[in-house]
């Protein structure tokens, strides 16, 4: 009797913290003024490395709303290293499919999609690092991005 309860709950107490163990790093949005992202307004996030023999994978997030006037969306992305070295990006993001259909998942006219910016990279520093995003469209204020956000997961 004591064997048929004690199994089921030590499966279950495993579950319970296996599905605890996330390799999520890091992850905080910024919220855009809701009047429009102008060119200058940068949205700044750092995070600490500690484990410099990991690979990690980076994201960029966005959050859109229905009256983005773009399907795509240009950023750039700097990559601070607490030695003060600075890596520049330039990407663009497809926010809508050619049919006007958003990319992301949402409801009440918000849609988030998180892509990935970077893979399998190696820091070989500890510290803190710090990422500043920028927008690069032609839209100045830029309207219709509601939050741009950044991740970081183990590989």
């Amino acid at each position: 009797m004591i064997k048929k309860i004690f199994i089921p709950i030590s499966f279950a107490f495993i579950l319970a913290f296996s599905a605890c163990k996330t390799d999520k790093l890091y992850e905080e949005y910024r919220t855009i003024d809701p009047s429009g992202w102008n060119k200058d307004s940068v949205a700044l996030f750092s995070f600490t490395v500690d484990k410099t023999y990991l690979n990690y994978n980076l994201f960029v997030d966005v959050r859109n709303r229905g009256d983005y006037a773009n399907s795509n969306l240009w950023l750039f992305v700097d990559i601070t290293a607490p030695d003060y070295t600075c890596i520049h990006d330039t990407i663009e993001y497809q926010l809508a499919y050619p049919s006007g259909k958003w990319t992301g998942k949402g409801s009440s006219g918000i849609y988030t999609n998180q892509f990935p910016f970077r893979e399998n990279v190696f820091f070989p520093i500890a510290g803190t690092y710090t990422i500043s995003i920028r927008h690069a469209m032609r839209n100045e204020p830029l309207k219709g991005i509601s939050d741009i956000g950044f991740g970081v997961k183990r590989n």
